[in-house]
Parts: C-alpha cells; sequence; structure tokens
C-alpha cells in the first residue's frame, strides 16, 4: 500500500510535466529478528536476504510500481553511506557511549517504555511482557551502547514543525508528532553490542558495536541519492510515505538524526494507516493477511490498485474484504467506465469509427449555468458536466497535492457518473443519422462523451495504467498527448480546433475492464473471484 500510494504520486508528478523525479524503495535487511530468522531457516543471512528482498521487487514490479531505485541496505553503496552518516555524527559531538537497559522487542527492533507494555500469559499459561501495539513479546536487556543525544532537539524539532505546518500529513499525525514532542524526550540508543547482534554494520573505529538497525536503515534515503558525494542534487527535497506504526522513527529521530549531521530534514513525510480484514488487524496467527499476488489475480493488478487508492483513506484504517473489491471495481471500472466507453464507440451509433465534429449550433457556449435556456439542443444538465470535467483536472492535482488521492478518485467517478448519465439522457441511439439535424446531435453527444473519457483516461493513468492506456489508445490518443500539459477539454465548445476531431478511432481491444463474479468459496477454503468470459 506504500508504494503504491507512492507510485500513483510520482506518475502523477511526472503526467504534470514536472522535473524529473525519483521514487525510491527497498528492503531493510539487517537486525536481529533477521539474524534469528536465518539461523532458524538454516541460511546465512545474506542468502535469505537475497531471496525475500528478490521477492519484495518482485511483487513491486508486478503491482506496476515505477520505482526507479531498489536500495538494499546490505549494498556496498549504503554501507559506505551509513559509515559517513555516523561519523558525522561523532564528529559533530551528537554520540556518546553510556549503559542502556529497558524492554527490547526483537520484531519491532526498538526498546519500548512500560507505557506501551503490557502483561500477557502465554498458551502455558506463563507471564510475561509484551507490546501494547503488536503483542509481540519484549526482553529486558541491559548494555553499553552509543547514546545520541536526542534529548538536545527537542526544541530544534519543534521549531522546525511549527515553521513548516504542512510538512507532516495527515494533521492528525502532525498533531501527534507535536504531542511527543511536548513530552520527555530522552537520548537514544543507537548500536548493539556486537557479540548480541553481528547481522549489520560496524561502528566505525569499534568493533565491538553495530549501528542500531534503525539508524542503518533511514539512512537509505541518503543513500540512495548518493550521499555523501552527490545527495545535493536532491536533498532534501524528499517526500516519505510511511505506515503509521513508523512515523515516531520518521518524524522525531530521523529529523534529529539529520539535525544533528548538518543535514535538514525532508521536504515532506506523508503518514498512512493500516488496512484490517472484516475489522479485524491482519494476523498470521489469525490466518487472515491477504497476498497481494494473490489478489492480483483474482482482480487483474488494475483491478486491486485501484480498490486500495480509492478506499484508503490516509488519517484512519480501512477495512477489506472480498465482496467490497468486486462490488467497487464492477461498479466503477467494468460498468461504469468501461460501459461508457463500450456504448459511445459501438459501431451501431458511430458506424465511422472516428471522433465525430462538435456542433456549435448544437451545443452553444453559455457564461454561466444558472439554468438559461439556450437555443440549441443541450440543457443545463449538460452544461453542468462540461464544468464539472473542466474543472476536474485542478481538482485532482489538488488532491494528490494533499495525499488525498481516495479524494480524487471520487472526483472523478461522479463525474464518469454524470457523463453516463448524460449519453442515457440523450439516447443517441434512437437519433437517426440519415436526418441532417438529427446527425448534428448525434456527432455532437458522441464527441462530448469521448471528450469526457479522454480527461479520465490521462487522469487516471498514475492509478490505473493499463486500463488508462487501453482506454486512451482506444480514443487514438497518442503516447505525447496524454500529459496534462497537453489536456485540454472540449476546446470547440470554446471555439477553438479540437486535434481529435475527425480522427480514426484506435482499434477495438474489446471490454476494458471485464466484471468479476462475485466471490465463491473453494474447496480448499479460500475464496476467489472469477472474471466473466463475457
Amino acid at each position: 500500500y506504500s508504494a503504491l500510494l507512492a507510485d500513483a504520486l510520482h506518475r502523477h508528478r511526472r503526467l504534470r510535466g514536472a522535473a524529473p523525479g525519483r521514487l525510491s524503495t527497498g528492503t531493510d535487511e539487517h537486525g536481529l529478528k533477521i539474524q534469528q530468522a536465518a539461523a532458524a531457516a538454516g541460511v546465512s543471512p545474506p542468502q535469505l536476504c537475497a531471496r525475500v528482498s528478490g521477492l519484495f521487487r518482485q511483487a513491486l514490479a508486478q503491482a506496476a510500481v515505477s520505482f526507479t531505485d531498489f536500495v538494499r541496505t546490505s549494498e556496498p553503496r549504503h554501507r559506505r553511506a551509513v559509515q559517513h552518516f555516523w561519523a558525522a555524527l561523532q564528529g559533530r559531538g551528537a554520540l556518546y557511549k553510556g549503559c542502556y537497559e529497558g524492554w527490547y522487542c526483537t520484531a519491532e527492533e526498538c526498546f519500548l517504555p512500560e507505557s506501551q507494555l503490557a502483561d500477557r500469559r502465554d498458551a502455558q499459561g506463563r507471564a510475561r511482557k509484551v507490546s501494547l501495539e503488536t503483542g509481540h513479546q519484549v526482553h529486558w536487556t541491559k548494555e553499553e551502547n552509543y547514546m545520541f543525544r536526542l534529548s538536545e532537539f527537542q526544541k530544534p524539532l519543534q521549531k522546525w514543525l511549527r515553521d513548516n505546518p504542512c510538512v507532516i500529513s495527515p494533521v492528525p499525525f502532525y498533531q501527534q508528532v507535536l504531542h511527543w514532542l511536548e513530552e520527555d524526550l530522552p537520548d537514544l540508543s543507537v548500536s548493539r553490542e556486537r557479540s548480541r547482534l553481528q547481522w549489520g554494520i560496524p561502528v566505525p573505529s569499534d568493533s565491538t558495536q553495530t549501528i542500531y538497525v534503525w539508524v542503518d536503515a533511514l539512512v537509505n534515503y541518503l543513500s540512495v541519492v548518493g550521499y555523501p558525494e552527490t545527495h545535493g542534487e536532491w536533498w532534501p527535497a524528499a517526500h516519505h510515505i510511511v505506515g503509521k506504526d513508523i512515523l515516531k522513527f520518521h518524524a522525531v529521530y530521523w529529523p534529529a538524526l539529520l539535525m544533528a549531521a548538518g543535514l535538514a530534514p525532508p521536504e515532506r513525510i506523508c503518514v498512512h494507516s493500516h488496512w484490517t480484514v472484516h475489522g479485524q488487524k491482519m494476523s498470521k496467527s489469525l490466518g487472515n493477511v491477504i497476498d497481494p499476488i494473490s489478489c492480483f489475480g483474482q482482480y487483474t493488478v488494475d483491478g486491486f490498485r485501484y480498490f486500495l487508492l480509492r478506499q484508503g483513506v490516509p488519517e484512519r484504517d480501512c477495512d477489506y474484504y472480498d465482496e467490497k473489491v468486486v462490488k467497487l471495481v464492477n461498479s466503477e471500472l467494468a460498468d461504469a467506465l468501461g460501459g461508457l466507453l463500450n456504448r459511445s464507440t459501438a459501431l451501431s451509433i458511430n458506424p465511422s469509427n472516428t471522433y465525430p465534429c462538435f456542433s456549435e449550433s448544437c451545443f452553444p457556449k453559455i457564461s454561466d449555468c444558472d439554468g438559461t435556456q439556450a437555443l440549441g439542443r443541450a440543457i443545463t444538465e449538460d452544461y453542468e458536466l462540461v464544468a464539472s470535467v473542466a474543472s476536474l483536472p485542478l481538482q485532482v492535482a489538488s488532491y494528490f497535492e494533499s495525499f488525498q488521492i481516495y479524494k480524487a478518485l471520487e472526483c472523478i467517478a461522479l463525474c464518469v457518473r454524470e457523463t453516463n448519465g448524460f449519453f442515457q439522457r440523450h439516447k443517441p441511439w434512437k437519433l437517426d443519422r440519415k436526418d441532417p439535424a438529427e446527425k448534428l446531435w448525434l456527432d455532437t453527444i458522441i464527441h462530448v462523451t469521448l471528450e469526457c473519457l479522454r480527461v479520465y483516461g490521462t487522469l487516471l493513468q498514475p492509478v490505473i495504467p493499463n486500463i488508462a492506456d487501453k482506454l486512451l489508445s482506444r480514443l487514438s490518443v497518442e503516447p505525447e498527448e496524454r500529459s496534462l500539459s497537453s489536456l485540454t477539454f472540449l476546446p470547440r465548445y470554446n471555439g477553438k480546433p479540437c486535434p481529435f476531431e475527425g480522427r480514426q478511432l484506435g482499434p477495438d481491444t474489446g471490454i476494458l475492464f471485464h466484471r468479476l463474479e462475485k466471490v465463491k468459496t473453494v474447496s480448499d477454503g479460500k475464496q476467489e473471484a472469477l472474471v466473466s468470459d463475457k
């Protein structure tokens, strides 16, 4: 989900014709839990990481995530960046050696305060302490570590946030971080004893210590842009897309570490919430973890992308269940969008298979939509549709900028419904093409509908790239005509030429998006959705 959000933002930026951007993702590979998992599997940590990292990379590529960089924290370039970053912290007096003790959660790779712990009993009835958030067991740990002077950055962090109120979005997460900064901010342990943790980057000039996994992992944002040599070309113009569970690491620890190393914090941190399944948190013990690869097979890549980005609301947890996916994608992709394209390009009403002409006499321009009846065939609702679609690109851009992709898709879906209403209202299939006056109005109805579809196809490229490409190709929109700078809606209505008018439509590639049949239960107890052959 994080990767899809980042991908949609990256694709939309490219659509705007902005300066070239980069989309970096990858795998955080060091730490005690990786070391333990490799030992349990009877393989070395590098072997385990190579296999799992490959699976992540494959899944992201399959999901059409347009990453330009895939960074692995076990790479030499990253190791060098981390060691340089550590030296910068040490050289500026931000580190000291001290004894640290507390409750350590191996699964989360962090120390937890008492306020975040709970007492539970395991299956054998033995008492144990666990993380309140995740339920993972914690162990009391005491060791000599390097400490980061986090407490000295409380006021600089508060000033940074107050000077940049839009740096963390949505707003509830910004407020959460401000609240954290009002509490005590104790110094942070930033290394582990090498005897406990061998799978990690050693502290420069101290072979007894390993750099704490979260410090190591966060530096990936710098190593990927060429730190310490060429990062200045990109940093700090970085936008981090993160889940709410790692907000403190990204919005408190990371900016403080950057300030301590003499670097600026990132330009923006976009935070999203989690997905539940039938109202329950995903967990292996409940057996309700959703496999995205399986979902690509059930709903197609674009279908699943659309669902997650259309239904996901960053500021609150969202619920997933199969029937919900089927209902949404059938309604909005198969029926509303696909049905509109199919009906407006059908040979029965557009036998020439062209982008027909617009008639200004049938659809004369009026200055407002106050209900004034023009002399043509268009009615008030038609002018309202044109106004809605004309304003859609800016509206969508605004929602993408404010990290509200779901609202952008909501606006597009509403306009698609209105366009279907326009088409249904005027019933072009009942008009007589042999009558010159009727033909003018018939062609105008189709022209307006295709213009609306061209806008929707263009705006949906960041979310459903394959479907959008299929739609735009059917409308004969060339690759160089698919950017936002090329998107002039219904120019003939404003008395300007339309480059598509009279153009032969692209080849008919069949149904835009096949309807999914309702979810059924198969013999192994799993659920699957069937793609109809209709």
